[in-house]
């Protein structure tokens, strides 16, 4: 028999496959939030962005690094520096107050980056969400 058997090579191969198919979508982001939704809200994409979370907690992530406030004016201002047409992508969980969300997008402003969007995720059925009631 002068052949190569092929058929172990093509299972491992699509064993590999699957392993990649699920977890890929699990490398997009390495912080759990839940984001808020909103009728306008479509991925895009720009040539140049960092990626701002604000967790639930009120802890600030650049680039799925945590850091302290000081810390992170200091890395804004760097980059800001750097690339000023750098757009900030900023990912705040729904429960963080909104006074934590100025504070984190007031650093990004004096840091000299002017071009800040806010991620959201779409509604699911294409209404804009009620409006909370107030306790």
């Amino acid at each position: 028999m002068s052949d190569i058997n092929m058929t172990p090579l093509v299972d491992v191969m699509l064993v590999l496959v699957v392993i990649f198919i699920l977890t890929a979508p699990l490398m997009a982001s390495s912080i759990r939030l839940d984001l808020p939704r909103a009728e306008g809200a479509t991925p895009g994409a720009a040539p140049q962005f960092i990626t701002l979370v604000v967790d639930a907690a009120g802890q600030a992530f650049l680039d799925d690094q945590p850091l302290s406030q000081p810390a992170l004016a200091e890395r804004l201002r760097r980059i800001g520096a750097e690339q000023p047409d750098t757009e900030v992508q900023l990912r705040a969980d729904a429960a963080v107050p909104y006074g934590r969300v100025v504070e984190v997008m007031g650093a990004a402003h004096l840091a000299g980056l002017q071009r800040i969007g806010f991620v959201a995720e779409p509604t699911a059925s294409g209404n804009p969400p009620a409006p909370a009631k107030a306790p």
